[in-house]
């Protein structure tokens, strides 16, 4: 497996020649996380002690684009050293069989799990995906770690017949709190401030040479109900589409 990136379809793991990603540097107002999250990359790119990592929060912050922008960045670093696998949610139940292949391959493997939320009916469970974290008989290997996004600490499930069940909502919440703390970095991710906002948009803006005006992008995340990085990319597409360029991160 030489390719920097694979997606898992659960039946095999497909090639991507090249991670999409912005820079980190125009990851802005989320410092400490990408420190975090870029140090545990760097740890697993060299074969070290290195934790499962769980994102969580705000939508539109940068948590998805972040876990590739540091896996990138440690390719850059170390050639070959670490391929991200994104795993595509109907395909979580099969890990197992991907843990197998790669326990002896000589490289290092983060595992993409976005958006992580269990629907009615799912074959993967809070308590599967425990066992692969901490010691179950499907235990991911030592040269694998998960990166997991979501929207909640908790993944809470994303058919409330659980959470209402009357006999047991206690024990719903524990089993999905019991899955976050199985992760040894857990970072929060929360809505920007309007600076951090304008700051995302400016970083943008300078680094395709596109003009831009201060009132429009408020008004533009006003519209939209959000200020976030993905808000403030939405609003460089526009200008860069008006300008008549191709943007690329």
């Amino acid at each position: 497996m030489a390719s920097p990136a694979y997606v898992w379809d659960g039946a095999a793991a497909l090639g991507v020649a090249a991670i999409e990603a912005p820079t980190l540097a125009l990851l802005k107002g989320i410092d400490q996380q990408k420190s975090s999250v870029t140090r545990n990359v760097e740890r697993l790119s060299h074969g070290h002690a290195a934790h499962d990592m769980l994102l969580w929060g705000a939508r539109g912050m940068g948590k998805s684009a972040l876990i590739r922008s540091a896996v990138r960045e440690a390719q850059a670093a170390r050639p070959g050293s670490i391929a991200l696998v994104q795993v595509s949610p109907d395909a979580v139940e099969h890990l197992p069989a991907l843990f197998r292949q790669l326990r002896t391959a000589e490289r290092n493997f983060l595992f993409f799990i976005d958006d992580l939320g269990f629907a009615e009916g799912d074959a993967a469970s809070p308590r599967q995906i425990r066992s692969w974290l901490e010691g179950g008989v499907d235990a991911r290997p030592d040269n694998v770690r998960l990166a997991v996004t979501s929207n909640h600490r908790a993944i809470v499930p994303r058919s409330s017949s659980e959470q209402n069940d009357p006999l047991n909502p206690r024990d719903a919440v524990d089993d999905t709190l019991a899955l976050a703390d199985r992760f040894g970095l857990s970072l929060g991710f929360h809505n920007c401030t309007q600076d951090v906002y304008l700051d995302i948009v400016g970083g943008y803006a300078d680094r395709f040479g596109l003009a831009w005006d201060r009132a429009e992008a408020l008004e533009w995340s006003k519209r939209r109900g959000t200020r976030s990085g993905r808000t403030a990319w939405q609003f460089i597409t526009e200008l860069a589409g008006r300008a008549g360029i191709q943007l690329t991160r």
